[in-house]
């Protein structure tokens, strides 16, 4: 982010804490107003009610969920897989493979990432072959050539970074072994198995996706039929069960430190276990919010869900900036108490700088009720 020169403001009135996030005035509720996510000024508002407890809600702005787990009609292209959301800067489908991919893909549109949401499986790429399973993050540089063979149907959410990169955060006074150890980054290996797939007889299919578009090259042979590889840019895998979440027993942090992978214009987060605080003022659960300057998605892997009530793993929910949001009613009785030591939920969080689209796969596949999940059990 630009240095920025920000209107210059230090001011309070009336029953406020000191402390973001922490010893909230009895009886009141939080919501920050912050600039440039959660990077910039901020303003914290202490409200009677929570600022979610609408009764009505119309217009574009509502929150929306999609339940991906219907959207398991299985593609063999990566290219056929329905798009979920989508910007000038991001592209987001889901897709379901249940066999060998006939043919390899290689995509021209920019670098893509693909989540392994179920199942397990082999990668076969310019660079050699990885074992893939539930869980791991893949990277696949832009141009790289790949096909998938599950050894049980997958199903996989693609991130593309469009006409860009996938790059590191840069981790600060955390030092750059924090969240994960670089050394954990597996490359593909040119192994035995990457070897033998060469020998496979017949014409060879590399569907190139460019602008959208796909064009198709044959070969007379297997063009995974590399004897080498060296330099500084390769395919890389990482599992969510590596990924080690800044806690902090007194605060409660923002997502965005847990930021996994940056592009230009949106992150990459990933929620995995960690303790909750215990100071007895700091909040529990994530503060009300307007995030006013990105489009929030959360991509639901496996756990339990603390902050949502009706989200089962394979959902994902498309919160629109500018729109007021926080933990559901359920959640919000353990705002300073909770039942159990940790969470236990693993999920993805795309937050993107420009506004998304809905694709029309997701919206088949919608639940129009969940803009209610806030209102207050009567």
């Amino acid at each position: 982010m630009a240095n920025r020169n920000w209107i210059p403001v230090r001011g309070a009135q009336g029953r406020h804490s000191r402390q973001a996030h922490a010893d909230l005035p009895d009886g009141a509720f939080e919501r920050e107003i912050s600039k440039e996510g959660f990077f910039g000024p901020a303003a914290f508002i202490y409200h009677r009610h929570p600022p979610t407890g609408w009764v009505g809600f119309e217009g574009p702005l509502r929150p929306r969920a999609f339940d991906l787990n219907r959207l398991n009609e299985a593609a063999a292209s990566p290219w056929s897989a329905p798009v979920v959301l989508h910007n000038a800067a991001v592209e987001i489908r889901f897709w379901a493979l249940a066999a060998p991919m006939p043919s390899l893909a290689r995509n021209a549109d920019g670098d893509q990432l693909l989540f392994i949401h179920r199942g397990r499986g082999e990668l076969f790429c310019d660079y050699g072959r990885l074992e893939v399973r539930a869980g791991d993050y893949l990277y696949l540089p832009r141009g790289t050539m790949w096909r998938l063979a599950p050894a049980e149907p997958m199903s996989i959410l693609m991130i593309q970074a469009t006409n860009t990169h996938f790059t590191l955060p840069d981790k600060g006074l955390l030092g750059g072994h924090a969240l994960f150890d670089p050394a954990l980054l597996d490359t593909p290996a040119l192994d035995e198995a990457f070897r033998a797939q060469q020998e496979a007889p017949g014409e060879h299919r590399v569907e190139i996706k460019k602008r959208g578009q796909v064009s198709v090259v044959t070969y007379p042979y297997n063009p995974l039929d590399a004897v080498g590889w060296r330099g500084d840019l390769a395919p890389v895998r990482l599992n969510v069960a590596d990924f080690r979440p800044v806690a902090s027993h007194r605060y409660h942090l923002p997502p965005s430190v847990h930021t996994t992978f940056l592009s230009d214009r949106f992150v990459v987060c990933t929620f995995a276990p960690r303790p909750f605080e215990t100071d007895p003022g700091a909040l529990k659960v994530p503060f009300f919010h307007n995030n006013d300057d990105y489009d929030e998605v959360l991509f639901y892997h496996a756990g339990d869900f603390f902050s949502r009530d009706h989200i089962e793993a394979g959902m994902m929910t498309f919160h629109p900036s500018g729109f007021t949001h926080g933990p559901h009613p359920k959640a919000l009785k353990n705002m300073l108490v909770q039942t159990k030591p940790a969470t236990d939920e693993y999920a993805v969080m795309i937050d993107t700088r420009d506004p998304l689209e809905v694709g029309d796969a997701a919206q088949v596949v919608e639940n129009p009720d969940y803009v209610n999940s806030w209102r207050p059990a009567p």
